[in-house]
């Protein structure tokens, strides 16, 4: 059996603090919507597995990251990052173009059930508003925590009776909260500019936007008594 401790993911800008996850190390999804700066991702470190998902692949070859697993149908990745991968002998799932699940979908739903017991997802903000909200909602449902991240944005998922610290080494310059159900309850945040202590927040209409962190202060914890709520930083260019 597993034991649970807190688990702690480092990122370049952020470190999330999980209380009471499983003792083992996050898995890696490389997905195919806006790449991640190289440099950022070449300083991403303690991942027990990095997997691919279509387009995701060109993103490994640039960084020069190999994937345990390529997955998808193929349409969005280049020819040349496809043939890098089969050249270096990555097992790879291929999946016709005509389906009902993205490609991010299916590495989602093959990781879990071959044991990742946490998934970070970069590549998946940007492109396509589709597959992005696709993503999102669907890592937001997924049966192990799951966060999207990339040198310019983050989301975190933090649901009922949880909370999460974050710690920023660089200072978002927008901190929101958004829920992914139809309403958050027990809803509180401090050291922020407009605090809340347990309150209720609407998937209806979101207002808990474009909040920000004290002068001086660079942690802040989340914790929800029910729902699934969004914890959303950014750190790009108005």
């Amino acid at each position: 059996m597993s034991q649970t401790s807190s688990l702690q993911l480092s990122f370049p800008q952020i470190t999330v603090t999980y209380p009471a996850q499983p003792a083992a190390s996050p898995w890696l999804l490389v997905t195919g919507g806006r790449p991640p700066q190289t440099e950022w991702l070449d300083q991403l470190q303690g991942f027990a597995h990095c997997w691919a998902a279509d387009h995701g692949i060109d993103t490994c070859q640039k960084s020069a990251r190999l994937p345990d697993c390529l997955l998808g149908d193929g349409d969005s990745a280049s020819t040349a990052a496809w043939q890098w991968a089969v050249r270096q002998g990555v097992p790879i799932r291929k999946f016709p173009v005509a389906k009902d699940l993205t490609d991010t979908q299916l590495a989602l739903a093959m990781m879990q059930v071959e044991g990742a017991p946490f998934i970070a997802l970069t590549g998946a903000f940007g492109g396509r508003f589709d597959h992005a909200f696709s993503t999102i909602f669907s890592a937001a449902a997924a049966q192990i925590p799951c966060c999207l991240i990339d040198e310019s944005e983050a989301l975190f998922y933090v649901t009922t009776d949880m909370s999460i610290t974050l710690t920023c080494q660089t200072r978002p310059k927008a901190l929101s909260l958004l829920p992914f159900t139809g309403t958050c309850t027990g809803v509180s945040i401090g050291n922020v500019r407009w605090p809340l202590a347990g309150a209720t927040l609407s998937q209806r209409q979101p207002n808990a936007v474009s909040n920000e962190l004290l002068t001086g202060q660079n942690e802040l914890t989340v914790s929800i008594a029910s729902g699934i709520l969004g914890v959303y930083c950014y750190w790009g260019k108005y």
